[in-house]
């Protein structure tokens, strides 16, 4: 099969072969892999074209997350998938020049996996989509509060929310609404009356942030950095959530929002934040999120690593 040497994801010679043409005929000098599972075009261009720097942006990784994918379901596609990306991904790590992590414990996993880690270490980045009209001084209405939980239905995330569901919603008094494509086929599962309310997939998602008292982050699973505390913080909004929900983002815990493990932190967090909370907009946690993961800081920090001699 193709894919166990590496063509995944839109990979295959020919494109290999187009990239490697473009290359010579440029002249360029350094490549930008976006991606670990392209780690068979990372060999094949080290070997061919020996000279071109080669960095690869890891997002994830690749393994550490199929793996979690294949234990929640195991097929022998989701096996194959993850094999697949393996192999991929080992690629990637021995023939790059510069590998770039989202995180320190992504480096260290990749370090135990494939006995190398990150040369860098870049935090993930976000296009920023808060709206002009996002009324930055939004106090709460005589509305009822309540606190969202945004994402897709890949595995963490709903294995994260049915926990969260079943063990935290029926101990606090604060509604919670569930937002994210796929979710509305779950309504029957997740949905309690008076406690939590899925909605499922949306066209404006600033609309339910910007009434949100604060965000939920329950997801015990998963590789590199969870984007919906990015979001969260893009939006102004603190969050409450699991240590992996928090991964990579450790030092700007004490200022975004509550670290939980148990279903008594959640429910005490979620007490707390309901009694401290008094904004619907934090401008300090913006600017957090300008600063450190916007894509203008990204651009910063891609431009530094790129330019620094292998």
């Amino acid at each position: 099969m193709t894919a166990f040497r590496g063509h995944i994801d839109g990979l295959n010679t020919k494109t290999i072969q187009s990239a490697h043409a473009v290359i010579e005929r440029e002249s360029v000098s350094k490549v930008f892999v976006d991606g670990s599972n392209l780690g068979s075009f990372v060999a094949e261009t080290k070997q061919r074209l020996p000279a071109v720097e080669v960095v690869t942006f890891f997002h994830n990784v690749e393994t550490r997350f199929f793996w979690g994918a294949f234990c929640k379901n195991k097929t022998v596609h989701a096996a194959g998938v993850m094999v697949a990306n393996y192999l991929a991904e080992r690629k990637a790590v021995r023939w790059s020049d510069k590998v770039i992590c989202l995180n320190q414990r992504d480096s260290r996993l990749l370090k135990k996996l494939y006995g190398r880690g990150a040369t860098h270490i870049a935090p993930m980045a976000l296009e920023d989509k808060l709206p002009s009209s996002f009324n930055h001084k939004t106090e709460f209405s005589d509305s009822q509060p309540y606190a969202l939980f945004v994402g897709g239905t890949f595995y963490a995330n709903q294995t994260g929310i049915t926990w969260f569901v079943r063990e935290v919603a029926p101990r606090i008094d604060l509604l919670i609404y569930i937002v994210g494509r796929g979710f509305e086929a779950l309504k029957s599962e997740l949905e309690i009356p008076g406690k939590v309310t899925v909605v499922g997939t949306v066209d404006n998602l600033s609309e339910w942030y910007m009434r949100a008292q604060f965000v939920v982050a329950p997801v015990f699973d998963g590789s590199g950095m969870k984007t919906k505390v990015a979001e969260a913080l893009m939006y102004g909004k603190k969050v409450v959530g699991t240590p992996e929900a928090f991964t990579g983002y450790e030092d700007i815990i004490n200022q975004a929002g509550w670290v939980c493990s148990t279903v008594d932190d959640f429910v005490a967090a979620i007490v707390t934040a309901g009694k401290e909370i008094k904004t619907l907009f934090y401008p300090e946690l913006r600017e957090i999120y300008q600063n450190k993961y916007s894509l203008n800081a990204a651009r910063v920090r891609m431009k530094k690593i790129l330019e620094e001699p292998i």
